[in-house]
């Protein structure tokens, strides 16, 4: 039986992550401020925001360059650790 791979992922990549939260003021900064931590090159500018059907959460996209497993495992868990997040994927 082989071994499985440590990462599905060749590195560098381009990959997206979508976190959803409580619609609030500065919600999108607070995630963008997090994701240019661990990926100092990401552009605030590329950016794609939704709001849910009623307005009480807000979906953010980022495209982060990653060079690692482990600088998405630790931006995962910075996003995830925010009060404001629901979810990330």
């Amino acid at each position: 039986m082989p071994l499985l791979a440590e990462s599905l992922l060749d590195f560098p990549c381009d990959f997206p992550i979508k976190v959803m939260g409580r619609k609030a003021p500065g919600f999108a900064q607070s995630v963008t401020e997090i994701v240019r931590r661990h990926a100092p090159d990401f552009d605030p500018a590329t950016v794609e925001m939704r709001p849910s059907r009623q307005g009480r959460y807000l979906s953010v996209t980022c495209v982060v360059r990653a060079t690692s497993r482990e600088q998405l495992d630790a931006l995962y868990q910075e996003l995830c650790d925010h009060p404001s997040v629901v979810m990330v994927l």
